[in-house]
Parts: C-alpha cells; structure tokens; sequence
C-alpha cells in the first residue's frame, strides 16, 4: 500500500471540545462519499474507536506511543489503514497533553508528527470571540514541527459569534474549515470520562454517528478537509504485519504445564502478594489440544475493550479465535483451549453475568483444569468469587466491589511471576482504568511489579491463570501471543 495514504488529526486544546463528534462525523461523512475511511483513536481509549468503527465499517485502532512505543505507530497506523483512501485520527486530551511527567510522549501532537499529518484544532467558541486567534496562535506555534492545517470551530452561538470569530482567526493564519453551531450539539451518554460503549446502546449509537455526520456535513468544508488530507507526508516505514513480528521475535521459553504461585520480587514489596504458593486443582485435565487450539476471546456489552492486533496476534500464533458473548452464551466455543476477557464494565452487568450459571461453571472448569487464562480488569472481576456480592466464576479467591475512586493513569510494570503470558522479568506498559477494587484471598502470585507512579504489587497469577488491572497491548511484545497459544498446545 502507498505511505502517503491521506490523513487528518483531529485534535483540541482540551477534553470537551468535541474531537469525537468532528472526527466520528467527518469518518462517517467520508465514508457516505464513497471513501474507504481508515479509523484511529490516539491512546487507550476503547469506547471512541467503537464509534469510529460504527462510522466507517472498519475496525477502529489506537495508536499509542506509552504502550507500543514510537517506533510502532507508523507502522501499526499503515496497518490500519491499508486499501483506504483517506484515514482520520481523533486525538487524546489537549492537543500537546501526553503522559505524566514524560513530556511529549504519547501526547496528539507526538502522533500527528510521527504519522507527518495535518492537524485539525477543534476549538470550543462558546465563550470566546477575539481571543479564539490568540489561543489559535499560541497552539500553532508552540511546536514548529506540528502543523494546524485548519480550525473547526464548536459550539458556535449565532451568524454575528461566527462572523466575529472569522475575523479574529484572518490574523492568525489558520483557516477555518468548519463551523458547528451550539443548538445542533449531538447528546451522547457517557460514563467515567467517555462514552457509553457502542455494545451497550447499538441503536441510540447509530443513531448518534448518523447524528454527527448530518452536523459535520453541513458545518465543514469536507472538500477543504480532503485536500488537507492529501498533503500528508509520506512515510518511510512498512506496515505492521502480526505474523511478521512473530516470525521475527525470538521464541518463548517453553511453557511450563503447571504454573503455580511464585513468591514476589522483593524489590516491590509484598502487598497484595500470598504467603502460600498452592495452586487450587483436583479438576481433571481437558482432552488433548489440536495443533490449532481454539482461543475463546469474551466479548458483548459486558466486555467491550480489547485491542484488535490481540487476535491478530493469536491467529497469526496459530491459535483459532472465536468469540463469544458471557451474558448470552451458556457454553465456551467448541474445543476451547484458552481463554482471553478483557475489559468492559462489568458491574453494570454484574446480575447478568450471575445468572448465567452454566458458563461460569465452564470458565471454573477449564482455569481449573490449567488451561490458560488472560483476564484484564473486567475479566478479573469476572474471574473473582463475587462482584458487589453477585457471584462469579470463583476462579480466584478474591471478592470485588464498586469504589467512588477512579483509578487511572499509565503504567511501567515488570512480570514479577511466570505466566501464561511473560516469563518473570519480562518488562511491559501499561493502562489502568477502574471504579473496583479487590480484596485477595489466598493461593495466587502477584502478576506486576508497577514501576510507577508508586512501587506496589499488582494482579494474579494462579496456575494457568493471569488476572490483573492492566491494559497491555501486545504488539509491544508479540511473544505474549505466541507463548499463550503454545501454552493451550501443552497444557
């Protein structure tokens, strides 16, 4: 595919502006044209890329610096974007906010010049008129190397409050590419600090992206907008290609059958961590795996956040990934020979998950038997023996409950266990986003040992089983997928 497929940034000075709604109208804008539209979300979020994916019938991607590292988004983005006439990146934050304390890193700004994109600032005008050039100016000057190529500007009152602010903005040099009014603002539910997943309100959601295409489509020069796009810089990096990096990492040392508990790195200390090392058994072991086991990845309302390279990952390892639904599914998929749930919100589905007894009997019975098991954040509480006193599986001797606590940030951990899924001393980042909290029980290992920002133990490791918080993404260390699948070959 060509490097220079053409590109936008849509970016903000701030959060609330609405890069969601002009950058999921303008994919969805697009795609009505004809165009095949390549979807993109800077950083870990996984709710926006639903909508994205809603808006261009392609999957939605994140592109993240923290947790791929810079050299990776380039090529995951060419990935993402292959056979597409033009792709739309909604940014993180404010435009130049990145991680904590790393400066650039991970912010919108390091992403649009890393892709060498345009930047489309989306500026709230609601309580501004002359000052909009002023602020304009400071967030195109800022960083010499990133290029506002163009305002669209949001919540715009009446004809006099745009007239004014296109005359502020004629000295700044920026033009204006877009004008929304303030009457036609799209209402779209969120929770914590995003958006209702699209799993959980299809309809409303369709209904809403249809919405916000009708708003950009007739407040933006989408002509304009293209055509930026088209002035793009090539890149000189190839596509990432999941069976490439695996054939290119250097295998994992081979599974051991049985992981049990190991005791925790000293150097984090030992909270969190159990004094005994017993995995829990006495299940029988399932019959013998095929040479292409079948990997079960839990997905519906309930678990909507994973990383679409993850099963990439897993196929291109040889593994069979089939998806299934816990709230409606009462069997894992035939021939289940791992187990990957990861995130979502849980909670609100908690009575459901409850009631479906006979898949939490089955999740029991294969973690029992040591197949493997990856459980991020939501797939942890689901793997607990209750959330807010709904049972769960009972996997792991641990009870969670709501928190009116947010926990949420980046992350640098290390393995401090083996597992399913790195070896201890196996280094990866991470993204935490929770309003749980567990209380453990006995019979686990700790999973991580979190660098920053403060040194604590974290997560479960029982047997075949890793349950933990964090958000990884394994394209930063494809040999997670791999060592997983020839774990369900041997367990």
């Amino acid at each position: 595919m060509s490097s220079s497929v053409p590109r936008l940034v849509i970016a903000a000075p701030s959060s609330g502006s609405g890069k969601t709604t002009v950058a999921t109208g303008l994919m969805a804008a697009f795609a009505a044209r004809g165009l095949a539209v390549s979807p993109h979300k800077v950083g870990p979020d996984y709710i926006d890329p639903g909508y994205h994916a809603l808006a261009t019938g392609r999957v939605g991607r994140n592109l993240d610096a923290y947790l791929c590292g810079p050299e990776l988004v380039g090529p995951l983005f060419l990935h993402g974007a292959r056979g597409c006439d033009i792709a739309v990146v909604e940014g993180v934050m404010g435009l130049y906010d990145g991680a904590a304390g790393e400066g650039e890193l991970a912010s919108t700004a390091q992403v649009a010049k890393l892709l060498r994109a345009p930047v489309v600032l989306v500026v709230d005008a609601s309580s501004q008129s002359r000052s909009v050039a002023a602020l304009v100016h400071g967030f195109a000057s800022w960083d010499p190397e990133v290029r506002i190529g163009g305002v669209i500007l949001n919540k715009v009152a009446s004809d006099r409050h745009e007239e004014l602010l296109r005359e502020a903005l004629e000295s700044a040099g920026v033009p204006v590419l877009g004008v929304l009014r303030r009457a036609a603002q799209v209402d779209t539910p969120s929770r914590h600090l995003g958006l209702v997943p699209v799993a959980e309100r299809r309809g409303e959601a369709v209904e809403a992206v249809a919405a916000m295409a009708a708003q950009v489509e007739r407040g933006c020069d989408l002509e304009g907008l293209l055509g930026l796009a088209r002035g793009a810089g090539a890149l000189s990096c190839a596509a990432w290609d999941a069976a490439e990096v695996l054939a290119s990492s250097p295998p994992p040392p081979l599974p051991v059958p049985n992981l049990g508990a190991a005791p925790p790195d000293p150097r984090f200390g030992s909270e969190g961590a159990s004094s005994s090392n017993s995995p829990r058994g006495g299940t029988p072991r399932r019959a013998e795996i095929p040479e292409k086991p079948v990997v079960a990845i839990a997905g519906g309302p309930a678990f909507t956040f994973s990383y679409a390279e993850h099963a990439e990952l897993l196929t291109a390892a040889g593994a069979e990934v089939v998806p299934f639904d816990p709230l409606r599914d009462e069997e894992l998929p035939d021939g289940t020979g791992g187990l990957v749930i990861g995130g979502g919100f849980p909670e609100m589905y908690a009575a459901e998950l409850s009631a479906n007894e006979p898949l939490r009997k089955a999740v029991a019975a294969l973690a029992g038997s040591g197949a493997p098991v990856a459980a991020e954040c939501a797939g942890l509480l689901y793997l607990s023996r209750e959330l807010d006193g709904q049972p769960m599986c009972g996997v792991l001797d641990v009870t969670a409950r709501m928190s009116e606590r947010l926990t949420l940030g980046y992350r640098d951990a290390v393995a401090v266990s083996d597992s399913v899924l790195a070896a201890a001393g196996t280094r990866m980042r991470a993204h935490e986003f929770h309003r749980t909290v567990v209380e453990p029980g006995s019979g686990t290992a700790p999973a991580w040992g979190v660098r920053t920002p403060l040194r604590r133990v974290e997560g479960f490791v029982q047997q075949g089983v890793h349950a933990s918080y964090l958000h990884t993404h394994w394209a930063a260390q494809p040999g997670v997928a791999r060592r997983f699948v020839e774990r369900c070959r041997t367990s």
